[in-house]
């Protein structure tokens, strides 16, 4: 058995969380969550805590055993807490600002860029160079973390471009030298 799939999901009592078979919805401060998992293992709610067990020995249902738990509790943290995440602007010129449910970000192209925030994830920017996205949704706001940064990667020449905040960029070094 998976060492992270035997370990429940403790609720805390601001959240409420519905099992309907193989569908789990998750409710808290933060928003709601929905979610449906595949059949090969058995979800159920006991003593204020969801446990996941498998409901055979297959390879899958133990694959799955251990995935499925980590959801559900990304489920429960994010209605009770919520995700952020933190992306960081380098280089000349290169800024962002939120424009309604939009980042405007320039990024050294011949126009600004609108990128439109999708359902469930705000967005705040600091010193125009600072985009704090929060959700509750940890897998949505990952993917929407991806594509801004992948807007303006990070070049390792000079380190321009857009980074995750705790994401370190090894740089290289330029050319060797002139030519004799």
């Amino acid at each position: 058995m998976s060492r992270i799939g035997k370990r429940p999901v403790q609720i805390p009592k601001d959240v409420t969380v519905a099992i309907d078979g193989t569908k789990v919805t998750v409710k808290g401060p933060k928003g709601t969550l929905s979610r449906e998992f595949p059949d090969k293992v058995h979800i159920e709610l006991k003593d204020g805590a969801v446990i996941v067990t498998p409901k055979d020995q297959s390879r899958q249902a133990k694959a799955l055993h251990g995935l499925v738990r980590t959801l559900i509790n990304n489920m429960v943290v994010g209605v009770h807490q919520g995700f952020t995440k933190e992306l960081h602007i380098f280089g000349t010129g290169y800024r962002a600002d939120m424009k309604g449910n939009a980042l405007t970000l320039s990024l050294g192209y011949s126009h600004p860029l609108e990128f439109p925030l999708p359902e469930g994830v705000k967005a705040t920017v600091d010193k125009q160079v600072v985009i704090k996205l929060e959700s509750a949704d940890k897998e949505l706001l990952g993917h929407t973390a991806a594509k801004i940064k992948a807007i303006r990667p990070v070049e390792p020449y000079k380190g321009k471009g857009i980074r995750y905040g705790d994401e370190e960029v090894r740089r290289k070094a330029g050319k060797a030298g002139a030519k004799k």
